[in-house]
């Protein structure tokens, strides 16, 4: 059984985006679960049947292109697979513009950022531990999808919680040389260390740039050890994926008088400032494939 998220964002149907849980897969030990990391320490072997099993779970269009993630700010496209360079690429980002290309990064406590645009013409995943987070990997990403940072549709996805990343004096004064409002994302432990929180610097940076349209942000990796893989939790462990790509959408009806078509953000309770907070379970199609459906209230700039 393999089980993943879906972001309920209001995001065109033909947008598509999962992060996997730990469940399902045939790692075993510290792996246990559905690894997809191949540079853990897992049985190579059993990371490729891990893979093999998500491509097919969720009816990819091609390999995802699986990057060698450096803790930096570096973006690539996501090269189909067998495309010249697409394997062992060092980025922490990667970035599509059309069907057929999966955008895809690892994670067990960094915090994965999806996007796309509300016009769903491309989509981007991002890795985000501190060190790239205060690089400037969503600044890098935003620049490089090109489109007005309002029209952009972003998702927090499974990330170390705000009450298990504690970190030093140095990580802390990084951030908030870079930007002031960076204390709000800090609380005091007593004398060097903090506790940080990962979802909210994110946010102030995704804000600062102009896109105040967030969703996600309430999970604990460090906290939940039956779904997610955490390595400060335990040091020897697997990794989840988070993928985004683009299926053919629907042809859009011609526009008044010849007017260029155009695809619009579909209607959805989500839109609303009211979006009721709700989580759905429920059994996909395949046989032995379990989806979750989160649906999470959009946050503006952050208030504190």
């Amino acid at each position: 059984m393999v089980e993943w998220l879906v972001p309920d964002w209001p995001a065109p149907p033909w947008v598509r985006a999962v992060a996997t849980t730990r469940r399902g897969g045939v790692s075993l030990g510290g792996y246990a679960g559905l690894n997809l990391g191949d540079h853990v320490g897992d049985d190579p072997g059993r990371v490729q049947a891990n893979r093999q099993l998500l491509r097919s779970a969720l009816g990819l269009p091609g390999e995802p292109r699986w990057l060698r993630q450096v803790h930096g700010c570096g973006v690539v496209p996501a090269a189909a697979s067998g495309a010249p360079g697409a394997a062992d690429c060092e980025a922490d980002a990667s970035v599509a513009y059309g069907p057929g290309a999966v955008c895809a990064v690892l994670t067990a406590d960094c915090l994965p950022l999806l996007l796309t645009d509300r016009f769903g013409t491309r989509v981007a995943a991002v890795h985000a531990g501190w060190r790239g987070l205060v690089a400037g990997v969503i600044e890098a990403t935003v620049a490089r999808l090109a489109v007005p940072p309002g029209d952009l549709l972003v998702w927090l996805g499974p990330a170390i919680g705000a009450t298990a990343f504690e970190v030093g004096d140095e990580v802390r004064a990084r951030f908030v040389a870079a930007d002031a409002q960076a204390v709000a994302g800090f609380t005091s432990l007593g004398g060097d260390k903090w506790l940080a929180d990962i979802y909210l610097l994110a946010r102030q940076r995704l804000a600062a740039l102009g896109v105040a349209r967030v969703w996600g942000g309430e999970h604990c990796t460090y906290r939940d050890p039956e779904r997610f893989y955490s390595y400060r939790r335990d040091g020897v462990t697997g990794r989840m994926a988070s993928l985004i790509w683009l299926e053919d959408p629907q042809p859009s009806p011609p526009g008044p008088l010849g007017a260029p078509k155009q695809h619009e953000l579909p209607e959805t309770a989500e839109t609303a400032e009211t979006a009721k907070i709700a989580e759905i379970a429920e059994i996909a199609e395949a046989p032995g494939v379990t989806r979750i459906t989160q649906a999470t209230r959009p946050s503006g700039p952050p208030a504190r």
